[in-house]
C-alpha cells in the first residue's frame, strides 16, 4: 500500500480538489493523510469530509513543512510513502503509481523516486515552461547520471523502512528539507528521476514573487544545504491562492 502524505496550512481553496482527484481515480491500495499545521480555515474539516485521514499539529511553535511530513509519516501504514504538496495533481494516478511500484519491485536497491514537475494546464505561462524544462533536466542529470540525490517537494516517493531508518526529514529546516532528504537517501541506496511521469501544480510561488527571485532563493538554499547543511533563508512564507485546481 502507498501512503500519500500532504502537509497543509490554510489550504481550504485547493485541498478538496487535490484529495478528490486521487480518490476518484486511484484504485491501487492507498491512504491519504493530511498533516495539518494548525490551519485557521476549514482545511482539516474539508479534508475529513473528503475521506482523508487528518493529523493535526498541537505544538506551540510554528510547524515546519519537514515536521508536517514527519507527523504524517508517523500515521502512515503503507510500505511506500508519497509526499506531495497541497496544490498538486496527478492526472492518471493509477498508471502513474503502477509504473513507480513496478520500478521499486524490479530494483530492491531503489529507495526513492521523483518525477517531472509542470504547472497545471490552463495556469502555465511561457516562463513556467522554460523554468521547469531546465529544472527537470537538472533533476534527471543529478539523480540518474551522477546519482546525487536532488529533489523538489512537489513529489517524493520512498520506501517507508528506509525513511524511518534515516529518521525522516530534518525537522529543524525551514526550507530545502526535500533536498536534504534526497541527498541522504542517495547515500543508502539508489535514487531515480522518472522523466516520463509528471506531477502538476499551480506554480503559485513563482507567479506571486516572480521566477528570478524564486530561482535565486532555490539556488541559494540548495548551495547552503549542500555546503553548510542548512537553508539560506530563516523563514519560508506560505503563499496561497484562491484559484481552484
Amino acid at each position: 500500500m502507498i501512503s500519500i502524505i500532504i502537509p497543509t496550512l490554510n489550504e481550504e481553496s485547493v485541498i478538496a480538489d487535490t484529495i478528490n482527484s486521487l480518490k476518484s481515480k486511484l484504485t491501487i491500495a492507498h491512504e491519504i493523510i493530511i498533516s495539518d499545521g494548525q490551519s485557521k480555515d476549514r482545511t482539516a474539516e474539508i479534508a475529513r469530509q473528503a475521506g482523508a485521514k487528518v493529523v493535526e499539529y498541537t505544538g506551540s511553535t510554528r510547524q515546519t513543512i519537514a515536521m508536517g511530513r514527519n507527523d504524517g509519516a508517523k500515521a502512515a501504514t503503507g510500505e511506500f510513502l508519497v509526499f506531495i504538496d497541497a496544490d498538486c495533481k496527478i492526472l492518471e494516478p493509477d498508471k502513474f503509481f503502477t509504473r513507480l511500484l513496478g520500478q521499486f519491485a524490479a530494483n530492491p536497491r531503489l529507495v526513492a523516486v521523483n518525477v517531472a514537475i509542470r504547472v497545471l494546464p490552463g495556469m502555465e505561462t511561457f516562463s513556467d515552461k522554460m523554468v521547469f524544462t531546465v529544472f527537470n533536466d537538472y533533476l534527471w542529470i543529478l539523480n540518474n547520471f551522477f546519482r546525487i540525490g536532488m529533489s523538489a517537494g512537489e513529489f517524493q516517493m520512498m520506501r517507508k523502512d528506509v525513511f524511518d531508518g534515516l529518521g525522516g526529514y530534518n525537522a529543524k529546516l525551514v526550507a530545502s528539507e526535500d533536498v536534504d532528504m534526497f541527498s541522504r537517501l542517495a547515500k543508502v541506496g539508489r535514487v531515480r528521476f522518472d522523466k516520463d511521469l509528471t506531477i502538476y501544480h499551480t506554480g503559485r510561488r513563482g507567479h506571486a514573487i516572480g521566477w528570478p527571485k524564486l530561482l535565486s532563493l532555490w539556488l541559494l538554499n540548495s548551495v547552503w544545504m549542500m555546503t553548510l547543511g542548512k537553508a539560506f533563508v530563516n523563514e519560508w512564507k506560505p503563499i496561497r491562492s484562491s484559484k481552484k485546481i
